[in-house]
């Protein structure tokens, strides 16, 4: 039995724009073209684009995709372990979950006797189910930026990018508490951490106003990045869209 590319679309919720898109670059071709020229697709293709769809929901990007699809030998055993990973996911959102509704915990008694938060609990109970390694591939947007930012990550002991991630994380949490002071995107301290931010870009590579401004709007935009923001506070992705915005008008 074979489907045409609007009924797979329906099915999946993948636009025909997206499976034509598939095809293009090898990842999905159908299993024949009518003589139409539509596009129709069979159990296999099916098959693939589950895998393909599961891979992406892991935060996998396409081209890395693309290779894992041509190793594998056993689709049954590939299966399996897409599986394992779901699991392993779904356990690390929940532990995220956890230490998100522990942190919201901790801010409220915090605030409420003037104690420092890290005197509540340990530091770096604040990263627990937190991967911001998982949101860096999605540089790959901007190619050269990814590669300079890539081989420098080469050299770095585990240690020193494991404090990299710790430190981007502790300033999306530094964000949200500013977010929750009410603080306005274009305040002083919001806009010192935007800078970070900057320089820490442009110590790879030189990017101007409009470059950050595409940077800030795909936290809102790129749904892992919306994700990650958003893990640590509702709202936070397009908060640090807007503080972005504001730093850039500054940048001309």
């Amino acid at each position: 039995m074979a489907w045409p590319i609007a009924e797979v679309g329906r099915m999946s919720g993948v636009t025909a724009r997206t499976l034509r898109h598939y095809d293009d670059i090898g990842l999905l071709p159908p299993a024949r073209i009518g003589s139409n020229g539509h596009r129709y697709y069979e159990e296999g293709q099916l098959l693939r684009l589950q895998q393909i769809l599961v891979l992406r929901a892991l935060g996998v990007g396409l081209s890395e995709i693309g290779r894992i699809l041509a190793a594998q030998v056993d689709e049954l055993e590939a299966l399996r372990g897409h599986h394992r990973r779901l699991l392993a996911e779904r356990d690390r959102l929940a532990t995220l979950a956890v230490t998100v509704s522990r942190t919201i915990t901790e801010l409220e008694e915090s605030r409420k006797d003037g104690t420092p938060m890290t005197r509540i609990n340990r530091p770096e109970n604040l990263f627990e189910g937190i991967q911001p390694d998982r949101y860096e591939q999605n540089l790959r947007e901007w190619p050269e930026l990814a590669e300079e930012v890539g081989q420098v990550v080469a050299t770095m002991t585990a240690a020193e990018v494991e404090a990299g991630q710790r430190e981007r994380t502790a300033l999306m949490i530094r964000l949200a508490e500013l977010m929750a002071a009410g603080a306005p995107v274009d305040d002083d301290a919001v806009q010192a951490e935007v800078d970070g931010q900057y320089r820490s870009i442009t110590a790879f590579r030189p990017v101007g106003a409009e470059g950050f401004r595409a940077m800030g709007r795909a936290c809102v935009a790129h749904e892992e990045w919306r994700a990650a923001y958003d893990a640590i506070a509702p709202g936070l992705a397009e908060y640090q869209r807007d503080a972005i915005e504001a730093y850039a008008a500054r940048l001309g």
